[in-house]
């Protein structure tokens, strides 16, 4: 049987991101594993029926000797698999799986390039970044490694450091998408309060700062007639994590809501009327994904991956990155009539069908791996 190895960071990734893609490919004759660090969530991935791997390594960390270990971790879990095709999810798995996988002699190698990451979310190009496009290049230069990426920027990127030159394929696949009749349309919610939603981990690059800035610019006018609720644990392994000190002093409960992780996130965005993220770079935001299927204007930053949800002025608005005075009037624009709201709602939901269908995005992948298998 072909053996199919997906390797990514944590498992609650996995399962948001890639479970349905896993699912797929064992229903399409794959046997499959999972490689990621365990957080207590694996036996969501086993009970599909999909072996599980608990690995291990520092996201974002660059002490070298941890480096090299962590690269020795993926060679051995290669050599012990002995998978037909590894699929690399996030940028660590990419440079070191790949480098592992090509050492062993491994046939299929897809790397899915999610977003660039803190790597390049300040746009700078220093010795740290041309040494990681340095080994992307080593380990990618042969035509058993495919791309897939979310959003033209990251490409370019890549090919700019000559990283895609003799791969196999280069996949532009819209993000991880998703389930129109999970995430079914719905008419907005009457509310004594329009509800801004907010869902993503706290992080600083995804723009909590501004937030905070444009709510405090709105309070005085809009504070009864608005609500900016977040939803969103506090990745403490992330070098960009906001301190729970800073959202505990600046959450009241009422105007601005901080509720944490919710499982159910379909129904915040169907008692929300308006998403909002204001990050400064992503590779294609699936919480705004899901706020298209449901029908919800956003609110975005011209950031790479966010920018590619929008239709500015269509199905909602795009501000520049780290501007906090223009989220605040993009915020006051959207909400001044609720025909606007509705119409931009329906947008959203009509991208969503064309862009953003899930079974687009398996059989995309599923075509992937199978170009690997002779």
């Amino acid at each position: 049987m072909k053996r199919l190895l997906i390797v990514t960071n944590v498992d609650w990734f996995l399962i948001s991101h890639r479970l349905v893609v896993a699912s797929h490919a064992l229903k399409n004759g794959w046997e499959v594993f999972v490689a990621c660090e365990d957080t207590g969530r694996s036996g969501e991935i086993t009970s599909q029926g999909i072996h599980f791997e608990n690995l291990v390594f520092s996201r974002s960390g660059t002490n070298l000797i941890a480096e090299i270990r962590s690269y020795l971790k993926f060679k051995n879990l290669y050599r012990r698999v002995k998978p037909d095709v590894v699929h690399h999810i996030t940028i660590k798995p990419v440079i070191y799986g790949t480098l592992a996988a090509r050492s062993l002699g491994i046939k299929g190698i897809v790397n899915a390039v999610s977003g660039m990451g803190y790597l390049f979310v300040d746009g700078k190009f220093g010795l740290f970044q041309r040494a990681v496009m340095w080994l992307m290049r080593k380990g990618s230069n042969h035509n058993s490694v495919s791309y897939i990426f979310q959003n033209q920027d990251d490409k370019e990127v890549l090919r700019k450091f000559g990283v895609l030159e003799r791969v196999k394929s280069v996949n532009l696949i819209k993000g991880s998408g998703v389930s129109l009749d999970e995430f079914k349309y719905q008419l907005p919610i009457k509310k004594p309060k329009l509800r801004i939603l907010f869902a993503g981990r706290m992080l600083w690059d995804k723009g909590i700062r501004e937030l905070r800035i444009a709510a405090d610019i709105l309070k005085n006018d809009l504070g009864k007639k608005i609500e900016i609720r977040m939803i969103g644990k506090v990745d403490l392994g992330n070098k960009s994590a906001v301190p729970l000190e800073y959202l505990n002093e600046w959450v009241d409960g009422e105007y601005v809501q901080w509720k944490g992780h919710i499982d159910d996130v379909y129904s915040e965005y169907v008692n929300a009327d308006v998403v909002i993220l204001p990050s400064y770079r992503e590779g294609l935001p699936k919480n705004l994904i899901e706020a298209c299927a449901v029908g919800r204007p956003i609110i975005t930053t011209d950031a790479v991956g966010c920018k590619d949800c929008v239709d500015d002025g269509i199905n909602g608005i795009i501000v520049p990155v780290k501007d906090a005075e223009q989220l605040a009037l993009a915020i006051r624009n959207i909400i001044t009539t609720p025909e606007k709201l509705l119409n931009m709602g329906m947008s959203s939901r009509r991208k969503a069908e064309k862009d953003f269908n899930v079974d687009d995005v398996v059989i995309k992948h599923l075509e992937i791996y199978n170009q690997f298998i002779f």
